[in-house]
């Protein structure tokens, strides 16, 4: 046993077993990444860097880092082995269905089954456990009646309230419709309905529809480094879950920073 041991660590202080460690961690169990863009103000910010907990939904197939090349090139399969699914609420990494090169970070909205659809911005659901469910776990006032069902109007808010719209936004034309109005539509099997918590700047399955259950990768962990649009360290959101951030006093200091820096911010990304 001892001469096991031995031979292990000198494998892991060699060049081969060092690579082989660090790519098994990132295919795995936790892949660092950073925020690029503000479609998930004021829950997670540009310039968050964090580690995705690589094995929270199963095991997505692994890709070589920067060369997004799988490992299995001969297969255009995205999952090795299914595991646990997204919750409504979650924020999520994954392939988009459009571009599965990319990385998108947005938050869990509507499941298979869910029924949603967008009104002067404000999302509905209906959840596909039926309108004796929502009326057990939902406030009254926060239900409406539509085509004889009952639907939740903005659901995720009050739970977690980095989720926001921007009242500059209006309906002028030059902003696309289903930021401010979006038909009903019922989510499809092993499909996730995908939106930012910046709700008027984010593109979204909105405008590229859900996200299949294979596309998942992850969720965010918590945030290693974090830097603002003026070089300036966040020192109070290292180490930080997304649950953390959304206590009060580090939301109070997001949207402070959001109205510093959103003058001139009228892009969907």
């Amino acid at each position: 046993m001892k001469e096991i041991l031995h031979k292990t660590y000198k494998f892991s202080n060699s060049w081969t077993g060092t690579i082989i460690i660090v790519l098994f961690v990132i295919f795995f169990i936790a892949q660092a990444f950073k925020i690029p863009s503000g479609s998930m103000k004021d829950s997670l910010l540009i310039g968050d860097h964090l580690f995705a907990k690589k094995f929270a939904y199963g095991v997505s197939m692994p890709h070589i880092p920067f060369l997004e090349v799988s490992i299995m090139p001969w297969s255009d399969k995205l999952r090795l082995i299914d595991g646990d699914t997204p919750e409504r609420g979650d924020i999520v990494i994954f392939r988009p269905p459009h571009n599965t090169k990319q990385h998108f970070v947005k938050r869990c909205v509507a499941l298979p089954g869910d029924e949603l659809f967008v009104a002067d911005k404000n999302l509905y659901v209906h959840h596909r456990e039926g309108d004796e469910w929502i009326e057990k776990n939902f406030d009254e006032e926060d239900i409406i009646v539509f085509a004889e069902k009952l639907w939740v109007k903005n659901p995720y808010m009050k739970k977690h309230p980095g989720i926001h719209h921007d009242e500059k936004i209006l309906i002028n034309g030059q902003y696309p419709m289903p930021i401010f109005n979006f038909a009903p539509i019922r989510v499809d099997e092993d499909h996730y309905f995908m939106m930012g918590d910046n709700r008027d700047h984010s593109n979204d399955s909105r405008f590229w529809g859900a996200v299949p259950y294979e596309n998942i990768e992850g969720t965010p962990w918590f945030i290693y480094f974090s830097i603002d649009e003026d070089w300036e360290i966040r020192w109070d959101r290292i180490g930080k879950t997304p649950t953390d951030l959304e206590a009060p006093e580090y939301l109070e200091r997001a949207v402070a920073e959001r109205i510093k820096k959103d003058k001139d911010d009228y892009g969907i990304y």
